[in-house]
């Protein structure tokens, strides 16, 4: 086991620090929706005959490599230290930046956008080590901090598409990875210069065959998702090969993980009944918000008739709705809301909030989509903060990095079998009702028998609702089961005494803190 040395950090350093850790999050949420807006400028220039089709490609590469590398990343934080894998991480992550903005064929940016993936899912599931390391003990403790996720995730919703509408429109579409550049650099100079985070003393082994199963299963899941019922018919055999292969990569893997002597995700860490839930939730959370965000958007441009573009100024009141409980949480923290409430209200309320999607018809008013999309918002952002937190406060100081890689991992494996379920029901229920044919061909209708399958496609949309409410009614089932605090072990409390102790002594001893 590793000996963790504890570091010393004056508070204007951990305010950096702090400062440090919100530009990488916002690096990485924006990254996640900006290319969205540019694909058509970059198709237009790298390959105009055939980029097309190459367009889902450049969007997963760099989803299917940041989701491989998460179970490693966890592992690398509890063995050499958080600060190192959050320094290679951005500078991966920029290197791939640089290498996206100088891709001189689709082939190239597909590889330099996997790169950048690499580093990208250490930017924000390392990123939340950091800052969970980051905090004085009294605020480990006080059950706040959970508001960052909120406002980061709401603000980068909300600027993503914006942002890369705009260079695209008037600027080269490579300054959306040039514009990583700067803001990584200045990140990248100033935590190696300022932050000190706990380090380890003794040398720990890796379970590198491990990662490479976690890699390999989460890997081939997202492929099942991605091509099974759209590119390929589920009953295909690359389709049931594919999945054959997946099951057995997990059952290697769970395998692994009870023999290993450092796992990447130590079994014994479901045992503990806050994670167990914990990482559940995050699953089925991510699976609805997946189906919600995902079929929205189809509903607004199919029955609509809404461009894509405009369509995405629908998320602008989502993205206040987290902001808004973003900024209120850690107050509602202090008024006596513990996080057990946080995750039960935000269950229940994206649940309402998916139940009122369920009853949209093709005259809906347009704010009934709106005031949906921002009781969302409200329900998913006391959900973002909170199960981190949730998670890290309970497990073991050791185990600190694989526990927040592993929230991260659920989330987004759940989006992907959330999005291959609703995709599912969709194809299914449309079949059934509609007139004939498939979705994509209601664009082609006219007259009658456009207005009946633009009610098959309505009704089959109401049926994906109902289902993620479902999912998530389940998510808060979950959450009423979770302990109403949060269960210390009084060896913990002593240590963290006598670091709090050790850290006001040094900085009283070398600089006056800046006022809170």
């Amino acid at each position: 086991m590793s000996a963790v040395m504890p570091a010393v950090m004056t508070h204007r350093q951990r305010v950096i620090g702090f400062a440090l850790c919100i530009a990488t999050i916002l690096l990485a949420v924006l990254d996640t929706n900006i290319v969205s807006a540019a694909t058509v400028p970059i198709v237009s220039d790298l390959d105009p005959a055939h980029g097309v089709d190459k367009i889902p490609w450049l969007i997963a590469a760099y989803q299917l490599a940041a989701t491989a590398a998460l179970p490693l990343y966890g592992k690398l934080c509890d063995v050499i230290g958080a600060k190192k894998v959050f320094v290679g991480a951005v500078a991966t992550f920029l290197a791939g930046s640089a290498l996206c903005g100088m891709a001189g064929s689709m082939g190239w940016l597909i590889a330099a956008r996997a790169l950048q993936g690499i580093g990208g899912g250490g930017l924000m599931s390392v990123t939340m080590v950091v800052l969970r390391e980051l905090k004085g003990p009294e605020e480990k403790d006080s059950g706040k901090g959970g508001s960052v996720g909120g406002i980061i995730a709401g603000a980068g919703m909300a600027l993503g598409p914006w942002l890369g509408g705009v260079l695209a429109d008037h600027a080269d579409w490579r300054w959306i990875f040039y514009v990583n550049l700067p803001v990584g650099l200045a990140v990248l100079a100033a935590a190696v210069r300022v932050l000190k985070l706990p380090a380890h003393s003794t040398r720990r082994t890796i379970d590198f065959l491990g990662a490479g199963l976690a890699a390999a299963f989460s890997t081939m899941l997202l492929l099942v998702t991605q091509w099974g019922g759209k590119d390929h018919a589920w009953s295909s055999p690359l389709i049931i090969g594919l999945s054959t292969a997946t099951v057995a990569a997990f059952a290697l893997f769970v395998r692994r993980q009870a023999t290993a002597a450092e796992p990447v995700l130590p079994l014994g860490l479901f045992r503990i009944r806050e994670i167990r839930y914990g990482l559940a939730i995050q699953g089925l959370v991510g699976a609805a918000m997946m189906g919600s965000m995902v079929y929205v958007m189809i509903y607004l441009q199919v029955v609509r008739g809404i461009a894509a573009s405009a369509a995405g100024l629908y998320l602008i009141p989502m993205a206040i709705g987290m902001t808004a409980v973003g900024l209120l949480s850690d107050r509602l923290a202090t008024a006596g809301w513990s996080q057990k409430t946080f995750v039960v209200s935000g269950t229940v309320c994206a649940s309402a909030a998916l139940a009122l999607l369920a009853t949209l018809s093709t005259d809906t008013s347009l704010w009934t989509v709106r005031a949906a999309l921002l009781l969302m918002g409200v329900g998913f952002g006391q959900l973002i903060g909170q199960l981190i937190q949730l998670v890290q406060d309970t497990a073991p100081a050791e185990q600190l990095g694989v526990a927040t890689t592993g929230v991260r991992l659920f989330q987004t494996l759940g989006g992907a079998l959330g999005a291959a379920l609703f995709g599912t029901v969709l194809s299914r229920v449309y079949a059934d009702r509609g007139p004939g044919g498939t979705t994509s061909t209601i664009g082609g209708l006219t007259g009658h028998a456009r207005r009946q399958a633009l009610d098959a496609f309505v009704s089959s949309t109401s049926v994906v609702f109902w289902s993620a409410t479902a999912v998530m009614i389940l998510a808060a089932v979950l959450a009423t089961r979770l302990p109403a605090g949060i269960r210390r072990k009084p060896e913990e409390t002593k240590a963290e005494a006598a670091e709090a102790a050790e850290v006001n002594a040094t900085a009283f001893t070398t600089a006056p803190p800046l006022p809170r």
